[in-house]
C-alpha cells in the first residue's frame, strides 16, 4: 500500500471502529466459516459475556443461535457455485449488543432461484406463534423433507423457536444470478 493510500485506509478503519462501538457490535468476522471458527467465536462470546454478568439462560440462548446460524452459513456458502472470488464460499457473522437485545446477524450468497422458497418459508415460520414452530418442527422431523443440503428450515425454526422472536431478513442484489442473504435473529437481555 502506497503512502498516499495509507492516510484514507487508515481512515475508513477508524471510522468503521467508531461506527462498531456505535451500534454496539461486539463481534465482526467475514470469511469462510468453519468448525474451529465457531468454536472460537462461541469461546470469545462466552468470556465477553461473564465479564458483563449477563445471565446463563441469555448466555445459552445466544450461543444456541450463534451455533445455528454459523451452521446455517456453513452450509449453504461453501457450495455456492460463484466463480466471483469475493463471495465464493465467505460469509459475515455478527453479534451485536443493544440495551435489551443481543443480535445476530449473518450474511452469504445465495442464488436468486433459491429466493422465493427462501422468503415463503421464512415468512411461514414468522407467521407462528410458540404451539405452531413446535407442531412445524415435529413435522418437518418426522416427514424428513429434508433438502439436498440437509435442513427443511429446521434451524431457522429452531433459532425461532429458541428465541420467541422473529427472524429478520433481506436479500440484497449482487447481479442477476446472486444475491447476499442477510439474517438477523435478537435474543432478549430480559429473561
Amino acid at each position: 500500500m502506497d503512502k498516499s493510500n495509507v492516510k484514507g485506509f487508515l481512515e475508513f478503519v477508524y471510522d468503521f471502529y467508531r461506527s462498531m462501538k456505535a451500534h454496539e457490535i461486539t463481534l465482526v468476522y467475514e470469511g469462510e466459516i468453519t468448525h474451529q471458527i465457531t468454536k472460537a467465536f462461541t469461546s470469545l462470546t462466552e468470556s465477553n459475556m461473564a465479564k458483563e454478568s449477563e445471565a446463563n439462560a441469555v448466555q445459552k440462548k445466544v450461543f444456541h443461535v450463534m451455533v445455528e446460524c454459523l451452521q446455517n452459513i456453513s452450509k449453504h456458502a461453501d457450495s455456492f457455485g460463484s466463480d466471483d472470488f469475493l463471495f465464493a464460499g465467505r460469509g459475515i457473522f455478527m453479534v451485536s449488543k443493544g440495551k435489551n437485545d443481543y443480535h445476530v446477524t449473518t450474511g452469504n450468497v445465495i442464488e436468486n432461484d433459491k429466493i422465493v422458497e427462501l422468503t415463503e418459508m421464512l415468512n411461514h415460520i414468522n407467521s407462528l406463534d410458540r404451539e405452531g414452530l413446535k407442531t412445524l418442527y415435529k413435522s418437518q422431523m418426522k416427514e424428513g423433507r429434508l433438502s439436498e443440503k440437509g435442513g427443511a428450515g429446521l434451524g431457522f425454526i429452531d433459532i425461532a423457536r429458541k428465541t420467541g422472536n422473529k427472524l429478520e431478513f433481506h436479500f440484497l442484489p449482487i447481479d442477476e444470478s446472486s444475491s447476499f442473504f442477510l439474517l438477523t435473529s435478537s435474543v432478549s437481555r430480559n429473561l
